[in-house]
This record gives C-alpha cells, structure tokens and sequence, in this order.
C-alpha cells in the first residue's frame, strides 16, 4: 500500500456551526497532520489518521477565539489536539466513500463518519529553496461530517429569547487534504 502524508501547508479543517439562530460561525484550523495508507486502484484497503493542532483555531475574531479554546468549548489547555483515525472504507462511487473512524476531542472519543469526495492524483512541482526539485505525487481530497458537540463535552450555551440558543449542538466539519506519496512502493 502506497504511504502519503498530509502536506500541513495545504491541508486545513474547517468548522461551521449556527450562531445567534441567524448566521454561522466558522472557524479553521491550518497546523492539520495526518498519513494516509491509500493506492486509488484498491480505495476500499485505505487507511489514515489525522491530528488537528486546535491551539491554531481562528475564526477571524480573537476574543471569540480565545473563548473557543477556553475551557468553555475546546480547553487547548488539556486537550491541545483533535484527532481521527480511519476504521474501515465504504465506498460509494468511483471517486466518493464514507471512511468511518473515530474521532477524539477534549478527550472523548465517539465514532464519526466523513463523506469523502477524492480529487484525484497529479505530478506536481516540489519547489525548495527556489529550485524545483519535483516532480512530486500529490493526491487531494475533501472531506465533511456533522457532530454533536455536546457529545464531546462541548456544553456552554446561553438561551436567548423564544428560547433560542447563543451556539447550535450540530457543527459542520470539513477537511481539505493534500497528500505527498512518501516513495513509489
């Protein structure tokens, strides 16, 4: 099986979750590390993990960010990091598969399924040091899912008027993979 690894500069997770019953908040994560044991002809034998470094979380307001990572929602504090790991491939079409794993944050894990669309594999420029040292394998991905937060332990809320709610349980996740073949075994 072909072994790659998440290229942190073009790998990022994303998450979108209803603020104030009017709008959504969404917030990234760039510092996102993983592998992937993947070979396209046999897609279903994949395997990967994936590390989050949610000390990186920006949602473009900085108080609001550091009220994520209090201990009201993410505590970086404890728990510096989020991660997935794969259990086992369902696949759904030449280029789409459900890759259910279980995904840890705060400290708890619970199963979590991505709806993964694959972008293909292409021979890529490797520029170091301004010279070109490629060519290089690069594989691209897009994956989504929906949590619970409260599942995780995620539990702050304030109830506003007619009985809505300052953050919504549900959080839409996606991850944008970009992935270097280590070697052509």
């Amino acid at each position: 099986m072909k072994r790659w690894t998440f290229e942190p500069g073009h790998t990022a997770a994303e998450f979108s979750v209803r603020h104030m019953m009017v709008t959504h908040v969404r917030g990234h994560f760039k510092n996102v590390t993983g592998t992937l044991e993947f070979d396209p002809a046999t897609p279903e034998q994949a395997r990967m993990s994936a590390v989050i470094d949610a000390t990186t979380l920006w949602s473009g307001e900085s108080q609001r960010d550091a009220h994520l990572k209090s201990a009201d929602f993410l505590d970086v504090e404890h728990h510096p990091e989020i991660t997935f790991a794969s259990e086992r491939i369902e696949l759904l079409g030449p280029a789409d598969a459900k890759v259910h794993g279980r995904v840890t944050i705060r400290g708890v894990t619970k199963p979590l399924t991505l709806n993964v669309h694959f972008l293909g594999t292409w021979q890529t420029p490797w520029w170091q040091d301004g010279v070109d040292k490629g060519p290089k394998t690069r594989a691209g991905f897009v994956a989504t899912a929906l949590l619970d937060r409260k599942d995780f332990g995620v539990n702050w809320n304030s109830v506003m008027d007619r009985g809505g709610l300052v953050v919504a349980d549900d959080v839409e996740i996606t991850l944008d993979a970009e992935a270097i073949l280590e070697d052509n075994r």
